[in-house]
């Protein structure tokens, strides 16, 4: 302990890259991967705004301006307040059994929301302009700007978060993170609120989201920590100590909570537009048994909810194999379930029901490969940055 605490900020830097390039061939080939998928992203990014043009890049249009980017910036973001909310039950709120997962969940919790900032930055136009009269002109009537607003603030406090945490110093990480939770949930709630104040989409329009998407930051949240938890052990090729495993338990436990939160929500959302106007029966349709049937009871029903719940209510915390593949299910499909609501409150034109002739039909989307891109870039950053912050902080061993 005294060793460590004579060491000098250049020995501790030198220690942290001897780690860093220290992890072995699995290691190694899957950081390097995951980094030129965030450089190929990043490259896709710029030459979709700055030169090709975003228009013609990218498959957003006039009648479906919201797509897959912003499905997936929505889908980083969700799951970086769900680690936040997570990690708090632990070193704020003092559950025993959460404690150990809190720095790992701190961490993720920050590479996720900048990773959401990398895609959305990209599927803007022009990102620096936002980010000067974000400050520079507000507009507090827009829920946009709001969203920029708290979440620029839950990052700043999340980071200061976890170096508290790191040095220590509990009851200051604690009121930080506190603050954090607190703009964490208006942040997530205001953003779905960017969808739920628009009356001209009536499948978005109500209250319905932004309750929905809580629930959903918890869910993910915690499979986000069972998920990268298991594979930090797995990378430093140990073996889950007792602490771990049942903070685990207890973090899966809590995923299958929120799951039957997520599937009761999902079952009224589902009721509530058989009984809706014209849009609404029509999303409905699209979703039962249109363009949208195959994701939604494949992927959002069947592999993000029926199947994980009843993995995670058989193993009861026990089975970190069964655990960890339910973990897995849930944050791959939850991407779809963002993306489906985002495009399918799109797809019934504006002027349906006028008898536009030009308006008869559906709208459609598919994404491009600059698209495609730039989501992977934003998986590359958050992996690697994962796998380095294992390395550099040694898998967050107490000292």
């Amino acid at each position: 302990m005294e060793a460590s605490e004579n060491l000098t900020l250049t020995d501790h830097l030198k220690d942290a890259a001897g780690r860093v390039f220290s992890g072995g061939p699995v290691y190694l080939t899957f950081l390097c991967l995951l980094g030129i998928l965030f450089m190929v992203g990043v490259f896709s990014g710029i030459h979709s705004v700055y030169i090709e043009g975003s228009r013609h890049a990218y498959g957003s249009t006039r009648e479906i301006p919201l797509a897959m980017l912003i499905a997936t910036y929505a889908f980083f973001v969700i799951i970086s307040t769900g680690l936040c909310l997570v990690s708090s039950i632990g070193h704020i709120f003092g559950v025993e059994s959460f404690q150990p997962i809190a720095k790992r969940a701190v961490l993720l919790s920050v590479i996720t929301i900048v990773s959401g900032f990398l895609v959305i930055g990209l599927e803007l136009e022009n990102p620096f302009r936002l980010a000067i009269y974000l400050f520079v002109s507000p507009n507090f009537t827009s829920n946009i700007w709001w969203m920029g607003v708290l979440y620029s603030f839950e990052v700043v406090l999340l980071i200061i978060e976890f170096i508290l945490l790191m040095l220590h110093r509990h009851k200051a990480s604690a009121v930080a993170g506190f603050l954090g939770i607190i703009f964490g949930i208006a942040a997530i709630s205001n953003l779905g609120g960017v969808f739920a104040m628009l009356n001209g989409r009536e499948f978005w329009y109500g209250a319905y989201l932004p309750i929905f998407f809580i629930a959903s930051a918890v869910l993910m949240g915690s499979a986000a920590v069972v998920f990268f938890t298991i594979i930090a052990y797995w990378i430093r090729r140990e073996r889950l100590d007792a602490a771990m495993r049942e903070s685990l338990a207890a973090v899966s436990r809590l995923a299958c909570l929120m799951l039957a939160v997520v599937m009761f929500l999902t079952i009224w959302r589902m009721v509530t537009l058989t009984v809706g106007g014209t849009h609404e029966s029509m999303v409905f349709e699209a979703f039962v048994s249109g363009p949208f049937a195959f994701n939604f009871w494949v992927y959002e029903i069947a592999l993000g909810m029926i199947i994980p719940f009843f993995l995670l209510l058989a193993s009861r915390g026990r089975s970190i194999a069964v655990i960890f593949v339910a973990a897995a299910l849930i944050i791959f499909c939850a991407f779809f379930m963002r993306l489906d609501m985002v495009v399918a409150g799109q797809i019934v034109p504006m002027y349906w029901e006028l008898g536009v002739k030009e308006y008869s039909r559906l709208n459609t989307y598919a994404p491009t490969w600059h698209e495609i891109f730039v989501v992977l870039g934003g998986v590359g950053l958050c992996g690697a940055a994962f796998l380095l912050g294992e390395k550099v902080f040694d898998g967050f061993r107490e000292t």
